[in-house]
Parts: C-alpha cells; sequence; structure tokens
C-alpha cells in the first residue's frame, strides 16, 4: 500500500478533513464510516498495520499519516515493513486558512495542560495535531493556534470508546465536531 501523502490542499476553500490516531491494529467502524464522508483522512500514529490505512476510505482517497512511538518495522508485519520504515515523524499539510502540522506527540511532554511544548515547536502552524495520550481535546486557549488530540480511535485505551475530530473548512472558517462512540466492538 502506499499513501498518498500529499500536502498541499490550499487550493480547496471547502473541506471537510477526519483526524484519528491510535489505533493500534484495530479502526473502529464507526469511525471509518465518520472518515468516509470526509475528503481527506489524518492518521497522527501508532497505526500498528498497513489493513488500518486500507479502510481509511475518505472522498477523495487521500491519507495523510505519521509514524507514531509503536511504529516501528519490528512491531509490524513483515510484509508492511517498507510502509511503516518510509512513515514521517511529522507532516505539513496546507489548508484554505493556515498550516496544520501532524506528529504523534510522543517527543514532547503531553501532560502538561497548555501544550506549550507543541506551539513552541511549530510556531506557524494555525492547528497543531498529536495523537499518543489516547485523551481526545481541543486545546483553544491561543486563538490563532489550536491544539487538538482526536483520542483512540480503535480499542486499545480508548477512555470510553473510540473516537475521531472532523475539521470542516470553508475558506478562512474552521469548525471542529467530535465524534465518540460507545465501546463496544463493532466489526
Amino acid at each position: 500500500m502506499l499513501l498518498n501523502q500529499k500536502n498541499d490542499f490550499s487550493m480547496s476553500s471547502r473541506m471537510k478533513i477526519g483526524i484519528l490516531s491510535d489505533t493500534h491494529e484495530e479502526l473502529d467502524g464507526q469511525v471509518a464510516d465518520v472518515i468516509s464522508h470526509c475528503d481527506i483522512a489524518i492518521h497522527a500514529g501508532d497505526i500498528g498495520t498497513s489493513s488500518v490505512l486500507e479502510s481509511l476510505q475518505p472522498k477523495t482517497g487521500h491519507v495523510i499519516a505519521v509514524a507514531g512511538n509503536n511504529d516501528k518495522p519490528y512491531l509490524w508485519d513483515f510484509k508492511d515493513w517498507q510502509l511503516v520504515k518510509n512513515l514521517p515523524q511529522i507532516q505539513e499539510l496546507l489548508v484554505s486558512g493556515g498550516k496544520i502540522i501532524i506528529e504523534h506527540g510522543h517527543e514532547h511532554d503531553m501532560y502538561k495542560p497548555a501544550h506549550q511544548d507543541l506551539r513552541n515547536a511549530h510556531p506557524q502552524a494555525r492547528l497543531i495535531i498529536y495523537g499518543h495520550t489516547h485523551i481526545e481535546v481541543i486545546d483553544k486557549d491561543k486563538p490563532d493556534q489550536y491544539v487538538l488530540n482526536p483520542g483512540a480511535a480503535g480499542y486499545t485505551r480508548n477512555k470510553g470508546g473510540p473516537s475521531c475530530i472532523v475539521l470542516t473548512i470553508d475558506n478562512d472558517d474552521w469548525d471542529y465536531e467530535v465524534f465518540k462512540f460507545s465501546d463496544k466492538k463493532i466489526s
């Protein structure tokens, strides 16, 4: 499987971006359904297997993914080693209204309430997306630079159920919607 890592969507004035993380080899079917109604998908790491990425079917087919601390070749099936070795640590996405930075976040102190480490690392970003903690959050403390974690989209430590976030972009207006599902495994 090859990821479509296109990173410039600035010519599209309107789009929906499905954001997920921490699937750890299993993608909740309800999250996959939400992503199918989006234009592109972003996975913020700890993917676990290529089948998770193949299950993401956004309208345009564009799936952007970064490596998490558990995305190492020796932890993935041998057939997926080339894919996992080529996952970037950080991805930059240009969209109408600003820049999005995606990283897993395991190299920052994510348990600080203000997410200042990420903001300092990426001062040019309008939105910083990370995973790792499995805790869904939209930090709006700095109005011109949100920090977002979609929580866990699989069944591992999902804090009450799988979740994802949809970012709707309409030119310079960005709106966020959280989707949180029950903790029942649905195939």
